[in-house]
């Protein structure tokens, strides 16, 4: 399981650096469909049109991140889950002035037709960060 725990990691850092590349075809190749988001704006449930509607069309876009204390459970052979911090710059779309958060992130990956897609993410602000 350490060799798909790495795996999984790596998976996740393609998938951040993919937000910040704008890169919305590779974003969408690692999402199932539909896919959930949990975040401080909400519950969501996207497709991968309603994705790349969010990704292009959003207000937020992601400048830079850090992940740390990355941790991969499997509760089944074909499904995986990370918890792990991160902390991350976001900016207005259009705008240089960027906002430093930190935040606590989970992601469920399940492996369908032998590749593993993420499922369902969630964010939730540390509270010794929030305002």
């Amino acid at each position: 399981m350490q060799t798909q725990a790495s795996d999984l990691i790596a998976l996740e850092q393609r998938f951040w650096k993919a937000l910040v590349d704008e890169d919305v075809e590779a974003a969408t190749s690692m999402l199932d469909e539909p896919a959930l988001m949990v975040s401080p704006h909400g519950a969501f449930q996207f497709d991968h049109d309603g994705y790349k509607r969010m990704a292009e069309q959003g207000s937020m876009v992601v400048k830079s991140y850090e992940l740390s204390d990355m941790n991969v459970v499997f509760p089944t052979e074909e499904t995986a889950v990370l918890t792990y911090q991160v902390q991350q710059a976001l900016s207005q779309r259009g705008q240089a002035e960027e906002e430093v958060q930190q935040m606590a992130d989970s992601s469920v990956w399940t492996r369908k037709d032998g590749r593993w897609v993420c499922v369902m993410h969630t964010e939730t602000p540390l509270a010794s960060a929030a305002k």
